[in-house]
């Protein structure tokens, strides 16, 4: 018997640690483009899943941005079907007058497509491809822009997506990795000329970035990009969950007895940073580390309703402003017309604008 390809083994590897730890029963559905990194994860999903007893699907999304789409998608999920997927369905999408950019729009109309046929099929997960390359160009892009913790922690191998789980098992596997995949299952992948298109950014990043960077640097930059998204992604999430303590009310047991918020051994309290009434008490908020404040008054200012596309760092600064370079200044706006004050010590709300 011939031996395993190491591509391959990479590719299904990853795929059975993602899907060990998957709760409940339902079939997963795979996202494939058809392109190499999706293409070999639903290869080896199609090997791994039935293994795990547990039924794999596919789905397609056809942009019907490039002439010809409808016929690649169809191809995509006859192959699918005779790979033993069921469901193996694709699925066409209207981009047109989604907001944001072309990347973004149809971004937008591909997740909101997956996530439909999910909840239609009773998926336990969607799974994507997205593979360490991709998470290195991720960290780039977010650099570039001045992104904050969150934008450099990239993309999480877990996320819910409007109540689905999001999988992405091939975060730590290479780009190159899926390419040899194919190539010893003989499986053509589709190159989608988008992805060699200067007109978008992540474009130019995988072109000219990232191998300058990889010449100047040496192949374990990467790698590096990578484990820093992983590093930072640990730190957010003990900061978001410093915030979101912060920002819950408060626990009566600890009004009644504050060493019980340190187990007994002493200590300050928890910010009390809630006010009767509503808004957020100043003295409270500046007690608090400013990475743990401005995530306390980025999250508060999601649930006043500003979008959080909309909302930018320049908002949450002009916030904290409010708190710790206080001049008497007028009311912050927020988007979606909200208008936050301080007065008498707290932070609150006004009318919104009509």
């Amino acid at each position: 018997m011939a031996a395993l390809a190491p591509s391959v083994a990479a590719v299904r590897l990853a795929v059975r640690r993602a899907l060990t730890a998957l709760a409940g029963d339902g079939p997963v559905l795979v996202a494939c483009s058809g392109g190499a990194d999706s293409l070999a994860l639903a290869a080896a999903t199609a090997f791994v899943a039935p293994r795990l007893g547990r039924r794999a699907g596919l789905v397609t999304v056809d942009h019907a941005l490039q002439a010809g789409s409808d016929r690649r998608a169809a191809a995509v999920a006859d192959w699918a079907a005779t790979a033993g997927f069921t469901p193996a369905e694709a699925v066409r999408v209207d981009v047109a007058g989604r907001p944001g950019g072309p990347e973004a729009a149809a971004r937008q109309a591909r997740y909101q497509a997956l996530v439909e046929a999910a909840r239609r099929h009773g998926a336990a997960a969607l799974l994507t491809g997205h593979t360490r390359d991709d998470q290195a160009e991720t960290v780039l892009l977010a650099l570039a822009r001045g992104a904050g913790p969150r934008g450099l922690a990239g993309m999480p191998p877990r996320r819910d997506l409007s109540g689905v789980p999001l999988l992405r098992p091939l975060l730590d596997v290479t780009r190159e990795q899926t390419r040899k995949a194919c190539a010893a299952l003989g499986l053509t992948p589709w190159e989608d000329p988008h992805n060699t298109d200067p007109s978008y950014a992540r474009s130019r990043v995988r072109a000219d970035v990232l191998p300058a960077l990889v010449r100047a640097l040496g192949p374990a930059v990467l790698d590096n990009l990578a484990r820093t998204a992983r590093l930072v992604a640990t730190d957010t999430a003990a900061l978001d969950a410093l915030a979101a303590a912060a920002l819950a009310p408060p626990d009566p047991a600890v009004l009644a007895d504050p060493a019980a918020a340190v187990g007994g051994a002493g200590g300050p309290p928890p910010a009390d940073v809630r006010v009767p009434g509503g808004g957020l008490s100043v003295e409270g908020l500046a007690g608090l580390a400013p990475a743990v404040r401005t995530r306390v008054l980025h999250a508060w200012a999601r649930e006043l309703g500003a979008a959080p596309a909309a909302l930018s760092h320049r908002h949450v600064a002009a916030l904290d402003a409010l708190v710790t370079d206080w001049r008497g200044q007028g009311a912050t706006h927020l988007p979606g017309g909200i208008r936050v004050v301080r007065r008498a010590g707290r932070l609150a709300a006004t009318d919104p604008i009509a």
